[in-house]
C-alpha cells in the first residue's frame, strides 16, 4: 500500500513547482507591463525640451499636460478596477494595454498644445487599469506570505521603465526627433499585448484567504464607506502627490534649475529611477521577511511603511546640495517612495476577498492619481508665480509621514477580511 503513494506525492510536488514557476512568470510579465507604462508616461517629460522647440509650452501648460493624464488616470483607476473584477484579469489587461499603447503613439501626431493635451488624456485612460490588474494577478497566483515580494517586483517595473526612459528616449530624440520617441513607446506596448494574449491564463485555484466571494453583497459605494479603504485612499493621495511631482518634474528641474541639456538628462536622470527599482523590491522583500520571522501581517506591513515614510524628508535638502549630492538625495526619496507604493498596493490583496481586490486597488490608485493631479496644478501655479523648487521639495518631504499616520490611526489592523465579517 505505501508504494503507490510515492509517485502521487512526487506528481503533486511537481505540479506545485510548475504552478509556482508559472505564477512568478506572470508576475515578471506584469512587471514588464508596468515598466512599459512608466516608459510611456515619461516620454513627454524627457522629450519636453525638444518638443518646446516646435510647440511653445509654459510651466502652467506643462502642469496641465500632466493633470490631463492624471485626471483620466484617476477616473479609470477606480472604474477600471471594478471592470477588471467583472471582466477578469486576462481580457481586461489586454484591452487597457492596447488602448494606452495607441494613445502614446498618438502624441507623435501633435502639432500644437491641444492635441498633446488630448493624447495625454487618452494615455491616462489606458494606464489607469494597470495596477488594479497587477493586484489581481498577485491575488490569483501568489500565497499571502509572498504577496508583498511579488508586488514589490511588479512595482519595480516602474523603475525599469523610468530607468530606461531617459537614455533611450534621449537617444531616439537626438537621432530621429521627439515624434519618433512616442512611436517607439507605442510599439513596445503593442508587442506586450501579443505576448500577454498568448501566454496568460487565470488561476483556477486562487491563493488562500482570497477564495471567498462577496457574491454581490457589497456595492461599490459600500466599499468606499469602509474606514480602512478611506484611510488607504487618503494615504495614497498624499504620497502620490509627492511621487508624481518628483516623477514628472525631475527632468524639468534638471533643465530649468541645474542647467542640464537633453544629453546630460540622458546620462544622469536614470540614477534616482534605478534607486526606485531597488526600493520596490527591497520594501516588499523586507515585509515578507518580517512575516517569515513571526511578525503579524499588521506589524510587518506597518513597520515597512513607517521606515519608508521616515526616509522621505531627505528630499527637503535637494535644492541646497550640489548636483551629485542632489541626485543622491533624489535617489533616497525614490527608493523610499517606491518601497512604500508597492506595500500600499499589496494591502487590497492582504485584506479583501478576490472579487473586491480590483475595486479596492482601483479606489486607492484613484486617490493617488487625484493627489498627483491636484498638486501638479498647484506646482504649475506656484512656479509661474515666483515660488522656488526648494519650497516645493520641503512640502513634499512631509506628505508620506501624513499618509502613514492616517493608516496607523484610521485603518485598524491589517488582516484578511472574510465575507462573514462584511
Amino acid at each position: 500500500m505505501p508504494k503507490p503513494s510515492i509517485p502521487v506525492a512526487k506528481s503533486a510536488l511537481g505540479t506545485d513547482r510548475q504552478t509556482m514557476r508559472r505564477a512568478w512568470y506572470f508576475v515578471l510579465l506584469v512587471a514588464l507591463a508596468i515598466g512599459i507604462s512608466y516608459f510611456d508616461r515619461l516620454t513627454l517629460p524627457v522629450a519636453i525640451a525638444a518638443i518646446q522647440r516646435n510647440i511653445p509650452i509654459s510651466d502652467q501648460q506643462y502642469s496641465w499636460l500632466q493633470t490631463a493624464f492624471l485626471l483620466s488616470y484617476a477616473a479609470l483607476y477606480a472604474i477600471g478596477g471594478r471592470l477588471l473584477d467583472l471582466m477578469g484579469t486576462r481580457k481586461g489587461f489586454l484591452l487597457i494595454m492596447l488602448w494606452w499603447s495607441l494613445a502614446c503613439a498618438l502624441n507623435s501626431l501633435a502639432t500644437g498644445f491641444m492635441l498633446l493635451l488630448v493624447a495625454r488624456f487618452l494615455l491616462g485612460i489606458g494606464e489607469g487599469g494597470a495596477f488594479p490588474a497587477a493586484t489581481r494577478v498577485v491575488a490569483e497566483w501568489i500565497k499571502p506570505s509572498e504577496r508583498s515580494t511579488a508586488m514589490g517586483l511588479i512595482n519595480a517595473g516602474t523603475a525599469i521603465g523610468s530607468l530606461l526612459a531617459p537614455p533611450i528616449i534621449g537617444f531616439v530624440v537626438l537621432r530621429s526627433g521627439w515624434r519618433g520617441a512616442f512611436v517607439v513607446s507605442g510599439i513596445l506596448g503593442l508587442a506586450w499585448v501579443v505576448w500577454w494574449g498568448l501566454s496568460y491564463r487565470g488561476n483556477s485555484m486562487p491563493a488562500p484567504t482570497l477564495a471567498d466571494k462577496t457574491q454581490g453583497r457589497i456595492s461599490w459605494l459600500g466599499v468606499m464607506r469602509m474606514r480602512n479603504v478611506q484611510a488607504f485612499v487618503f494615504a495614497k493621495f498624499m504620497s502620490d502627490s509627492a511621487w508624481y511631482f518628483l516623477l514628472f518634474w525631475l527632468p524639468k528641474y534638471l533643465y530649468d534649475a541645474r542647467g542640464f541639456d537633453i544629453k546630460q538628462v540622458s546620462y544622469y536622470a536614470w540614477i534616482p529611477y534605478a534607486a526606485s527599482g531597488v526600493g520596490s523590491f527591497l520594501g516588499g522583500w523586507f515585509s515578507s521577511l518580517l512575516l517569515r520571522r513571526g511578525r503579524s501581517l499588521d506589524s510587518a506591513r506597518k513597520i515597512a511603511l513607517g521606515l519608508c515614510a521616515i526616509a522621505m524628508p531627505s528630499v527637503m535638502l535637494v535644492s541646497l546640495a550640489p548636483v551629485s549630492l542632489a541626485l543622491a538625495l533624489f535617489s533616497i526619496a525614490f527608493f523610499a517612495q517606491q518601497a512604500w507604493s508597492g506595500l500600499v498596493m499589496t494591502l487590497p490583496a492582504d485584506i479583501f476577498p478576490l472579487d473586491l481586490v480590483g475595486t479596492v486597488a482601483g479606489l486607492i490608485g484613484f486617490g493617488g492619481a487625484m493627489g498627483g493631479a491636484v498638486f501638479g496644478l498647484i506646482v504649475g501655479f506656484l512656479l509661474s508665480h515666483g515660488a522656488s523648487y526648494g519650497e516645493l521639495f520641503v512640502a513634499v518631504g512631509t506628505f508620506h509621514l501624513i499618509g502613514f499616520f492616517a493608516i496607523v490611526l484610521r485603518a485598524g489592523r491589517i488582516e484578511p477580511m472574510h465575507v462573514a465579517n462584511i
